[in-house]
């Protein structure tokens, strides 16, 4: 971590985590100067406060849902909207949930930052307010957002 501060917040979330009898699956350890573990903690609810909140570590909170409504519902449920992350092997699927998902970045089957050409920034209580990056650093009154698709090469 970063800080010692940065550090406590995110350790504080694996205790939060041990205190509400969630399962940590992989890592968690943090007995080593100020770092983290990579770590997936499953069974996490919409309640906690693992859920609603944005850790800014290295940290996987799994929950389950059986539609995908359901799961667009579980995205939108919070007051934070900086990135997402569909998987689906259907494309008009990952359209239409992503264009569901109330965040600044939404990725589909992978990971992107970006570049400095495609804004970054969040919904909601997510971000500064406005676009880092590209030509829309400058159009604050707008909300956008940047889909991310990784296609297999016999879906082109």
């Amino acid at each position: 971590m970063v800080s010692t501060e940065h550090f406590s917040k995110v350790s504080g979330y694996l205790d939060t985590a041990r205190q509400e009898g969630l399962r940590i699956v992989q890592g968690g350890d943090t007995e080593q100067g100020a770092y983290v573990q990579p770590t997936i903690i499953d069974g996490v609810t919409p309640e906690s406060a693992l859920f609603q909140e944005e850790i800014f570590g290295p940290v996987l909170c799994v929950t389950t849902f059986n539609t995908e409504a359901e799961a667009v519902a579980l995205a939108n449920d919070t007051q934070y909207g900086l990135a997402a992350s569909v998987y689906t092997g259907k494309l008009n699927r990952a359209i239409r949930v992503s264009r569901a998902i109330r965040a600044g970045t939404v990725t589909v089957n992978c990971f992107g930052e970006g570049d400095a050409t495609t804004p970054f920034g969040g919904y909601k209580q997510s971000g500064f307010g406005g676009r880092d990056k590209s030509v829309f650093a400058l159009d604050q009154y707008t909300e956008l957002k940047t889909l991310w698709i990784d296609l297999p090469e016999d879906d082109a």
